[in-house]
């Protein structure tokens, strides 16, 4: 299995804040990877950092083999990189399908872009129920939906999910994890940032826990939910 994203000794900080020291860490083409820990521990700024939107201090980003680190976030976007940020951050004034058309932006637009809407549409039914109305009057859980859909427009070869089921019902984030397992057995390769550590350990190919900036353990997803320290720290058992 070819590795995709290498992550090397990586520092990032906001001022004098550390917020991610020497942090090692690995995605192979075609793996779900699941990077787990507490609020403040890093998680969404490591993605941060990868996607471009955060510059780095220290070490290095590799992707596909290619030196990243200094690269402009547009210049990752083209090479595949696609991030659904924490958030959701969908264009609340356009309309559904126009979010998803913007998703495609980097690519021709021809009857790819076209056959991609569909296969949204057919993901999500009510994307296309709801495609001529303001992204804005979606409710959180379709919001979700779309700021996945429209990352998935843009053929991601690394795609990284920030906190898909935050602020969601309990329904809602079964429906997000389908669709999530949905893409792994697709192919698709995923770097996911979750709070919910018990969903994403489960359907994790590996997983990596991070406190205060650092790694503190990684292994398959099933190794780290039988530690008993994560069962303490991060499952509640």
């Amino acid at each position: 299995m070819s590795r995709i994203l290498h992550v090397t000794g990586l520092g990032c900080h906001y001022g004098r804040i550390q917020a991610l020291d020497r942090v090692e860490l690995e995605v192979h083409a075609g793996e779900l990877v699941a990077l787990v820990g507490a609020n403040g521990a890093g998680k969404s700024t490591l993605l941060r950092c990868v996607s471009g939107v955060q510059p780095v201090s220290a070490g290095r980003i590799h992707y596909d083999g290619l030196d990243i680190t200094r690269a402009r976030p547009e210049v990752r976007v083209k090479t595949g990189i696609c991030q659904v940020p924490e958030g959701r951050q969908v264009f609340g004034p356009m309309s559904v399908e126009d979010n998803l058309r913007l998703g495609a932006v980097t690519r021709r637009q021809d009857a790819s872009v076209d056959a991609d809407l569909a296969d949204m549409y057919a993901m999500f039914p009510v994307l296309h129920d709801k495609r001529t109305l303001a992204a804005g009057t979606l409710s959180g859980g379709q919001q979700q939906m779309l700021a996945m859909s429209r990352a998935l427009m843009g053929r991601p070869r690394l795609l990284l999910l920030d906190e898909p089921s935050m602020g969601l019902a309990p329904l809602l984030v079964r429906e997000i994890f389908d669709v999530i397992l949905r893409l792994r057995e697709r192919g698709t390769t995923i770097l996911l940032v979750e709070q919910n550590a018990h969903a994403a350990l489960s359907i994790a190919d590996r997983g990596y826990v991070m406190e205060t900036g650092r790694i503190a353990l990684h292994g398959s997803g099933r190794e780290l939910l039988d530690k008993p320290d994560v069962q303490a720290a991060y499952l509640g058992m």
